[in-house]
């Protein structure tokens, strides 16, 4: 049995697929297994995963009967990962050759740590245009403003995962899932971890930069009231509640600025 599955939530990524997966057969830590899950693409998604489960005898295909969103798509990846540890990867991204190597042997050094992750290198069409650095150790204070680590770019133990029930199914949650499953896994007591140095390249557009929609920006605010609860942060800071709706309302030329200068954050809003 390998020793970490994949769970990659794939959904019109054709243009991209190829090379996020040839890029985690591209590390230098080969022990692992992919679990894919097609959530109802439209493009030839499904098709270019079923040559790579046809190609690889590591390779566990699935796909959900209609469009369900990432939290529903990645749960029925959990379903299938046996393995001691997961990591995360989308089908529009990158990993660095030595993510796997580095992050096993953070986890396999630091066996107090649930979850560890790694910040994101942000490139487009024209190229790289912003590194994140990581904080280390993920405190409280790390969930106010946003999620504290990045999701994609994440390795964790499958029994943190299964002990707190995987995603939260809720369409409250779509595009913060991630955030939420980290209020869970803080709040049953297991540390988190942000690497200082980049081993994930995140793949964006002016597109995806602009704002989030009215719904995202609701559904941040909902997890950003339940969850500073979940983790004991005091009643005061359920002001930062509301920065979702004061970026929604700002003019969409001056929040790609603000998001591309933002060279100091742990992960893309």
């Amino acid at each position: 049995m390998p020793r970490i599955s994949v769970l990659m939530g794939i959904y019109n990524c054709a243009d991209t697929l190829r090379e996020a997966l040839d890029s985690l057969y591209a590390q230098t830590y080969k022990d692992f297994q992919i679990i894919l899950c097609d959530d109802g693409s439209k493009d030839e998604t499904y098709n270019i995963a079923s040559e790579y489960a046809n190609r690889y005898d590591n390779v566990i295909l699935l796909k959900n009967d209609r469009n369900r969103g990432l939290n529903y798509t990645l749960n029925h990846c959990l379903q299938y990962a046996d393995t001691e540890l997961i990591a995360r990867m989308d089908g529009d991204d990158l990993s660095k050759p030595e993510r796997f190597a580095i992050q096993v042997k953070f986890l396999d050094e630091h066996p107090e740590y649930g979850v560890v992750s790694t910040p994101g290198t942000y490139f487009d069409e024209n190229g790289v245009f912003r590194i994140n650095k990581g904080q280390g150790e993920v405190k409280p204070k790390d969930f106010i403003r946003s999620s504290p680590v990045g999701h994609a770019e994440c390795m964790a133990r499958t029994a943190v995962f299964k002990k707190v029930g995987g995603y939260t199914v809720d369409d409250r949650l779509l595009r913060v899932e991630d955030y939420h499953l980290w209020f869970k896994i803080f709040a049953a007591g297991y540390k988190l971890y942000q690497m200082p140095e980049s081993l994930y390249l995140v793949r964006t557009s002016s597109a995806s930069i602009s704002r989030r929609n009215w719904k995202s920006r609701k559904n941040e605010v909902y997890v950003k009231h339940i969850g500073y609860k979940m983790i004991g942060l005091p009643w005061y800071y359920q002001i930062f509640t509301l920065e979702p709706i004061i970026k929604y309302l700002l003019p969409r030329s001056l929040y790609v600025y603000l998001h591309r200068r933002k060279n100091n954050s742990h992960n893309h809003n």
